[in-house]
């Protein structure tokens, strides 16, 4: 029994395997056919998970590029859980490593920014920070107070204007995406996440709150990053779209 079990999901992956001895069909013969129409049926459902999933990678090259290259990626990724809305975590480093797609270098950042998305649509929920909340914290301890994003926040950076490309291979109404890098949060108001550009010194101020650091800190490193930045306007976008978590909320 090791043995079938062992050569059973190399064989349901590979094609151009043999299906492994043991397994029969009803009548107790070789399952041959049978046997070429599961795993067809396994590969199709894999594919078919990828173009849910990554809606703007397949645009960007086509779908018939696109089934070849996601049939490419399941042959060698199996699901590592029975959810398939987790399947495709390590799409982004695959095209990273095909030679064929190198031409087109920000597809990688595209993968992770529709799986940033995913990700934050299926994050916990949490009790938002209003405006009112946070105008109540007395001046004094402002700069000391740590704000939590919420569990849906995702961060990204990339050298290229990913939030651009995306919406671009997936709107018509949307601009032809100019040059130059993107720091990108997801955020989540409801159930619908969506990609914001951030500001100069926006992710540094972000990934702070993110590690817990105390808001005068989070400023100084936006600060740092960008001598222009202001945490007020930030600070305005992330209430705006209920991306804070309540104070007494972070344990």
């Amino acid at each position: 029994m090791t043995g079938l079990v062992a050569d059973f999901l190399p064989a349901l992956r590979d094609a151009a395997r043999p299906a492994p001895d043991g397994v029969t069909d009803g009548a107790g013969r070789p399952a041959g056919r049978r046997f070429d129409v599961y795993r067809n049926n396994v590969a199709v459902s894999l594919i078919a998970a990828l173009e849910t999933g990554f809606p703007a990678l397949r645009s960007l090259i086509g779908p018939e590029n696109f089934r070849h290259v996601a049939r490419r990626f399941a042959a060698g990724h199996p699901p590592a859980s029975p959810l398939m809305m987790y399947y495709g975590q390590g799409f982004p480093a695959f095209l990273a490593k095909l030679g064929a797609l190198a031409h087109i270098p920000y597809l990688p950042d595209v993968a992770r920014l529709e799986l940033a998305l995913r990700d934050s649509y299926h994050a916990a929920d949490h009790v938002a920070l209003t405006p009112d909340a946070l105008a109540a914290i007395p001046p004094e301890r402002l700069e000391h107070t740590r704000l939590a994003p919420a569990p849906s926040v995702r961060l990204l950076r990339s050298d290229w204007p990913v939030s651009a490309i995306r919406a671009f291979a997936i709107r018509d109404d949307a601009p032809k995406p100019a040059g130059g890098g993107q720091d990108v949060a997801v955020l989540r108001r409801g159930f619908d996440p969506e990609p914001v550009t951030l500001p100069a010194g926006g992710h540094a101020f972000l990934r702070a709150l993110q590690a817990g650091e105390p808001l005068g800190k989070a400023t100084e490193l936006g600060a740092r990053a960008a001598p222009d930045f202001d945490p007020g306007a930030l600070l305005g976008l992330l209430l705006a779209h209920d991306a804070l978590c309540q104070p007494e909320e972070r344990q």
